[in-house]
């Protein structure tokens, strides 16, 4: 068995990263879920994410103080609930961006053809699908003894560097094939065939182009980035046997659960930056800001030049 105490460096790194996901990404997720008003597939979509962020978001706070405690002091069945909501977070947001990248797939490349699988209530039904899915695979192959330890001077949760049972080594070989290879292979495939497409397209305008650019951009960054370091981990654990090459795979480990959290940041980015209804609501905020800095550098002005003018009058 191989279980890692926690540095000075791990009670300061990894608590500041995970506070600072936490400040930006629950009140960007909670905008997003306010703002999205579309009565469209899209906006069904977008919504089921930033439920699945601020779910996870919530549960951030806990492992927030697993990692400044360096131990973890809420029991083994809040440690369950716990890593369930963070793999949940993982897998529905993994089938929400390849619904998301197969939806603008269908718009641009098959507008008429398979226009009834665009439509408010199948996006519903796919999405409670992908809920229901995901919450089952994750009640079937997380088991206790894989995710929580505990002795007399201190209890870990989810970071249990044991030898991999069966039941998890099969988990994790499916979660890195169906949770990341097969999700990569449908956003790339889609991807491919919309940029074709709009570049043989003369009648698509310059800036809608870039919007449909930019939102393929965002799903790839948060499939590649945020979830491939944390699925090439857990296939190396799954291969790897020897204690010492193991112990070397713990900080790796670590860091690539920690940017796998940035998704809860990246994700908003689809409603906030890309989306017709999300950038007037940005522009409307930059707007606001811009306004503010103004009216105060008005003040000053206000301030400062007749101070001035009685000066030289004097």
């Amino acid at each position: 068995m191989l279980l890692l105490n926690h540095s000075s460096v791990d009670r300061l790194m990894y608590p500041a990263a995970y506070s600072l996901f936490f400040i930006v990404g629950f009140p960007a997720n909670c905008l997003s879920l306010y703002h999205i008003m579309q009565k469209n597939e899209l906006g069904v979509y977008l919504l089921n994410l930033a439920l699945s962020d601020l779910t996870f978001s919530v549960g951030l706070t806990l492992w927030l103080d697993f990692m400044w405690r360096g131990t973890w002091a809420h029991g083994g069945y809040v440690c369950m609930l716990s890593v369930n909501l963070l793999y949940t977070n993982f897998y529905t947001s993994d089938a929400l961006l390849c619904c998301i990248a197969v939806d603008r797939y269908l718009a641009v490349v098959h507008p008429l053809k398979y226009s009834s699988l665009r439509k408010v209530g199948s996006a519903a039904a796919v999405s409670i699908a992908i809920w229901v899915l995901v919450i089952c695979f994750n009640v079937a192959t997380i088991r206790w003894e894989d995710s929580y330890y505990e002795n007399n001077t201190f209890s870990v949760c989810f970071d249990v560097f044991l030898p991999l049972s069966e039941n998890l080594a099969r988990a994790n070989v499916m979660r890195f094939f169906l949770g990341f290879i097969v999700p990569v292979a449908v956003v790339l495939f889609s991807t491919w065939r919309i940029c074709l497409a709009v570049k043989s397209n003369q009648a698509t305008e310059e800036p809608e182009r870039k919007r449909i650019w930019k939102l393929m951009a965002v799903v790839l960054f948060c499939l590649l980035f945020c979830f491939g370091p944390i699925h090439v981990m857990m296939l190396l654990r799954t291969v790897v046997d020897d204690c010492r090459t193991t112990a070397w795979l713990f900080y790796p480990y670590k860091i690539s659960i920690a940017l796998s959290t940035l998704n809860c940041l990246a994700d908003p980015l689809l409603y906030c930056f890309i989306t017709r209804t999300g950038q007037a609501n940005v522009n409307q905020v930059v707007l606001f800001f811009q306004g503010k800095k103004r009216s105060k550098l008005s003040t000053e002005q206000t301030i400062i030049f007749p101070s001035l003018s009685q000066t030289y009058l004097r």
